[in-house]
């Protein structure tokens, strides 16, 4: 077999397990079981044994059935135990090692008879793919574990696409599926079963780390990247399928575990949409506050220049009179000034600043917002101490749209309760 071949046989593995491990995992990252995967991973183990010790023989479809019903088990004690008022991470604490630790009793009981492979009970090997064949009549149909990945990722996409709506609320709210009549005990296990047979299938060709991986980190990355299930759906695959090809580069490169490489890759995937992910992105957060910090400055500013020529004090002032009123530190009053004056709400004319048109428009404004939420404050009965500081935050963030419904609420008045006159929306 090519090079070339064996790659691509190897990577379409990986991507086949990925997309089937993806299409499960969101569902257990959104109803927070994600660790259920590697809890499974664990406890299928005696499943394993049990299977040998009962037919003396290492069958496949033996050993994945003893290791699928342990599967299903360990999803079955997960639930019981949590149902009976155990925290879930303590109820998959207790099962998987429990589970784990009972079939590694039987292997130190059985293993020196029996010959269980341990490397490829525990960890499985992606690179032997290629010379897993699948015969049929003595012609050669590809890898066994493409055929049992790709099988088992066509199974998890039938049957969440013919109940995804049903997956889709009890996920969000199950409580809101059980009013409307849905079986929620039902595609609980139905969910657990896709889970369970994904993670044995995909155990042995690819091992406890890939699976695990693939399980729970695209679908977590997806989650950050998009606020659509289906999205999510659809992203989480696409991210798999990029860490299998990603991951074999990488090995080839370093000479090292191809299985190790994909998860890694899927960990990198995760980390860069941890910081750049345009709706939860740690970066972009930073960014946002950033923003919002100089916008709410600069609009403080603007009100202070207001005040300063509306009462006559000065029409035009200097940063570092600005910066001394309103308890700034200097750079911050500096870099207030010279924003607002670049973005032309501030004019300069030998070192001293005053208002633009644009300005006093952009002040009167929110001027308007604040007293407009004073008055409304007022109505509703809030003691006149305790109406400014509220107004003095909120003024912010008030849309046009919502200062139109403020002054409907009021009935269009004419001046606050300190009777300041409110400025019109001309």
């Amino acid at each position: 077999m090519t090079d070339f071949m064996s790659a691509f046989w190897i990577i379409l593995t990986g991507a086949l397990v990925a997309g089937a491990c993806a299409l499960a995992g969101c569902f257990l990252v959104l109803r927070r079981l994600a660790m259920l995967g590697d809890a499974i991973s664990h406890a299928i183990l005696p499943g394993i044994v049990i299977a040998f010790l009962l037919t003396n023989s290492m069958n496949v479809l033996s050993m994945f059935v003893g290791a699928a019903a342990v599967g299903l088990l360990t999803t079955f004690f997960v639930q019981w135990l949590n149902s009976s008022g155990v925290q879930n991470d303590a109820a998959l604490g207790v099962t998987f090692t429990s589970l784990f630790a009972l079939g590694v009793v039987g292997v130190s009981l059985f293993g020196h008879a029996v010959h269980l492979d341990l490397d490829c009970v525990l960890y499985g090997e992606i690179a032997y793919t290629p010379f897993d064949p699948l015969l049929w009549n003595g012609r050669y149909l590809g890898p066994r574990p493409v055929w049992i990945n790709g099988g088992l990722f066509l199974l998890n996409l039938t049957v969440i696409t013919l109940f995804y709506k049903e997956f889709k609320l009890a996920a969000f709210d199950p409580d809101m599926a059980k009013a409307v009549g849905l079986p929620v005990t039902f595609l609980h296990y139905l969910l657990m079963i896709l889970v369970a047979l994904t993670t044995v299938g995909a155990f042995e060709s690819v091992g406890v780390i890939l699976v695990t991986a693939m399980l729970i980190t695209p679908p977590a990355t997806a989650y950050l990247l998009t606020e659509k299930l289906n999205r999510m759906l659809i992203f989480s695959v696409a991210l798999g399928a990029l860490a299998s090809l990603l991951g074999y580069l990488i090995s080839v490169q370093l000479d090292c575990s191809i299985a190790g490489a994909m998860a890694s890759v899927c960990g990198l995937l995760f980390a860069a949409a941890f910081l750049f992910s345009p709706t939860h992105g740690l970066v972009i957060r930073w960014i946002r506050m950033r923003r919002l910090r100089h916008r709410v400055a600069d609009e403080d500013a603007l009100l202070w220049a207001h005040r300063q020529w509306e009462t006559e004090a000065a029409h035009s002032f200097t940063a570092g009179q600005l910066g001394e009123s309103l308890q700034w530190l200097a750079s911050e009053a500096q870099a207030s000034t010279r924003r607002l004056n670049l973005s032309g709400l501030l004019n300069l004319e030998k070192g001293r600043f005053s208002l633009s048109e644009s300005g006093h428009t952009k002040a009167l404004g929110l001027i308007r917002a604040h007293r407009l939420y004073e008055t409304y404050l007022d109505e509703l009965g809030y003691p006149p101490d305790h109406q400014h500081d509220p107004a003095d935050r909120v003024e912010h963030h008030l849309s046009p749209g919502l200062v139109g419904e403020l002054e409907k609420a009021t009935e269009h008045p004419d001046k606050d309760p300190q009777g300041k006159i409110i400025p019109t929306a001309e």
